[in-house]
């Protein structure tokens, strides 16, 4: 299962914990690619926050991942699951013709 997690830090919430939590992050990110958990993470341009994408097992999975994050108590997040559609019919068609 494939997720899209958005997030933004908070910034009502800065404070030396919040520094200490975004400097944590990449270390995290880097881990999480080195065991297939995360597949790609970008920085949102203007934002304070980021895009991950997540590849889990469950939902379960990505709730205790998503926890685990250094700046979880200081970011809003934004979850969608995403469906793969490479090779899919996306015309509706049926091949029974």
């Amino acid at each position: 299962m494939k997720f899209l997690a958005l997030w933004q830090l908070e910034q009502a919430l800065l404070s030396d914990a919040m520094v200490r939590a975004i400097a944590r992050m990449p270390e995290y990110g880097r881990r999480l690619e080195q065991e297939g958990k995360v597949l790609m993470r970008y920085h949102i341009v203007g934002a304070h926050g980021g895009a991950w994408i997540y590849d889990v097992d469950s939902h379960e999975e990505l709730e205790r991942l998503l926890a685990m994050a250094p700046v979880f108590n200081f970011a809003r997040y934004t979850l969608h699951p995403l469906a793969d559609m490479t090779g899919a019919d996306m015309t509706g068609a049926s091949d029974d013709g």
